[in-house]
C-alpha cells in the first residue's frame, strides 16, 4: 500500500501524477511514521565541537561524548572524545580523551589513545598515551607513559604503592629523594 520509494522519489511516476497534489495526512498512531525514521538516521551526522571562546573562565569539570575546542581557561578536568586545546587556551587539572591535540598550555595529567603536542604546547605534568607525536619546538616537562588503554584509571598496585611510580618491568620504583628528606 504504502513505499518508501514513493515518499523519497523527487520525481513523480506516472501513476503518481493520477493522484492528488495534495499529500495524505499521515497516520500518528503508527510506529514507522516519517519521524522515527529520520531519528534512526540523525546518529550518521556528527555534531559539531562545542567551543569555549577565549573570553571564557570555566571553574569545574567538563564531560561529554563529543568534541571539544577550548580557547579560553578551564579550571578542572576535562573528558572527551576529541579534544582541541587553542594557543591562547590554559588547562588546570586532569585531560582525558580518545585524541588530545594540545597548541596550548595543560598543568596536569594527560591521558590519550593519541596525543599530539603542536609546537605551540606548554605541558606541565604525565602523559599517558597509547600513541603520541610531539613537535619541534613544544615545551614539555612530565614523564611520558604509553599504555594500551590509557583511558582507564592507573594501575592497581600503582595506586595502592602510595605514590611510587612503577619500572618498566612493572615492579615498585622507590619515592623520590623528597620524600626521604622529610624524615
Amino acid at each position: 500500500m504504502f513505499s518508501k520509494s514513493k515518499i523519497n522519489d523527487p520525481a513523480p511516476k506516472q501513476d503518481a501524477a493520477a493522484k492528488p497534489a495534495v499529500p495524505e495526512k499521515p497516520d500518528t498512531s503508527r510506529n514507522d511514521s516519517p519521524s522515527t525514521e529520520f531519528k534512526a538516521a540523525a546518529p550518521k551526522a556528527k555534531p559539531p565541537a562545542s567551543v569555549l571562546s577565549s573570553d571564557l573562565h570555566v571553574t569545574g569539570n567538563l564531560k561529554t561524548t563529543g568534541d571539544i575546542q577550548v580557547e579560553g581557561t578551564v579550571e578542572g578536568d576535562i573528558r572527551a572524545h576529541l579534544l582541541t586545546i587553542g594557543e591562547g587556551a590554559t588547562i588546570k587539572g586532569e585531560v582525558i580523551a580518545d585524541d588530545v591535540v594540545i597548541n596550548g598550555r595543560i598543568v596536569g595529567r594527560v591521558r590519550g589513545l593519541k596525543v599530539r603536542l603542536t609546537s605551540t604546547a606548554r605541558v606541565e605534568g604525565d602523559i599517558i598515551h597509547k600513541t603520541i607525536a610531539i613537535e619541534s619546538g613544544a615545551h614539555f616537562e612530565g614523564s611520558v607513559q604509553r599504555q594500551d588503554d590509557p583511558l582507564n584509571s592507573k594501575p592497581k598496585n600503582q595506586q595502592q604503592a602510595g605514590g611510587g611510580q612503577q619500572n618498566q618491568q612493572g615492579q615498585q620504583k622507590p619515592q623520590q629523594v623528597q620524600e626521604a628528606a622529610k624524615g
